[in-house]
């Protein structure tokens, strides 16, 4: 299988171009290329269990013939490529790219443009914190059609992983999904005062580098700084760990079981449902991912089973 993660192998070519009307399609047609004009499957591989991948994903990543991948795209799913399928490497890590967002799009372009049965394999959902709408768009631009895959998005594998419904009647009327992510240096701009509402969940994608000051602009905003909260390492894979706190307290709990991104943030009232869960006989522990609960409640290993 070749592999261009780092830039080697084959140069990818320009080939025919199409027509304005070419657009962009949501879980439409039959997944091929059909012989005909370009196509680039924008592709959700989920949270990591390749157990949580759509039938259709895994029927477009098995016909590939070239895939573009995230970091986070587990082994076991990037297994799934026909063996003589290129592999290209767009991973982001923070401080270090292997390729600029401007360069992934071109290469998509190439590829497509050559011919190529192209899939952009992204973790989670294309468009949930993706970019995978910047990529559309620009395929959009050169005339290249793309269809999009939804996946799981890490907020709902984590939630079934982990037992912390992200909503519960008398818990939470409604669930806020945020980056913690800082853009180009830039500090964090986010809506503190709308935030900060205790009846409502909030999920921080990408927040561990900045989990101390995001927890501080929201008790100052005056969310409670005893509301139950959870940092979850891994969501859906075998490494999973969970760390649970109140907010105020979750910086130094997170700190100190030095966990490692991916890691995704829950915080609302709803967390406390996770410990009750795993305290009742009827419930089934699973055998994986194991459970670390570093809060107040002194829980240790255990949790819901995370399907069937």
């Amino acid at each position: 299988m070749k592999d261009e993660a780092r830039g080697a192998g084959r140069t990818v070519g320009t080939g025919r171009t199409v027509g304005p009307d070419r657009h962009c399609r949501r879980n439409g047609g039959d997944g091929g290329d059909g012989g005909a004009d370009p196509l680039v499957h924008l592709v959700g591989a989920g949270p990591g269990d390749p157990e949580l991948l759509t039938l259709k994903a895994v029927r477009v990543i098995e016909a590939a013939e070239a895939v573009v991948y995230d970091r986070l795209i587990s082994r076991a799913i990037l297994d799934l490529m026909p063996a003589g399928a290129m592999r290209i490497y767009a991973g982001k890590a923070r401080g270090h790219h292997a390729r600029s967002q401007a360069e992934t799009n071109e290469v998509l372009v190439k590829l497509a443009l050559a011919g190529h049965r192209v899939v952009r394999l992204k973790g989670g959902d294309p468009f949930v914190f993706g970019r995978g709408s910047e990529e559309a768009l620009h395929l959009a631009r050169h005339g290249i059609a793309c269809e999009i895959v939804p996946g799981v998005t890490a907020a709902a594998g984590c939630a079934a992983a982990t037992g912390i419904p992200l909503t519960h009647r008398e818990l939470a009327t409604g669930v806020r999904f945020v980056t913690g992510h800082c853009c180009n240096g830039r500090p964090l701009d986010l809506n503190w005062q709308s935030l900060a509402d205790p009846d409502t969940t909030l999920v921080v994608y990408m927040g561990l580098a900045h989990i101390g000051e995001i927890a501080g602009r929201l008790i100052a905003a005056g969310m409670p700084p005893d509301l139950p909260a959870a940092a979850v390492a891994n969501g859906t894979q075998p490494n999973q760990v969970v760390v649970t706190a109140t907010l105020a307290t979750l910086p130094d709990r997170v700190g100190g079981a030095a966990l490692d991104a991916p890691v995704l943030f829950v915080i609302g009232r709803v967390v406390a449902v996770m410990a009750e869960l795993r305290r009742s006989p009827s419930t089934e522990a699973p055998a994986a991912p194991p459970l670390f609960a570093a809060g107040a409640s002194g829980q240790g290993q255990g949790g819901l089973r995370r399907h069937g």
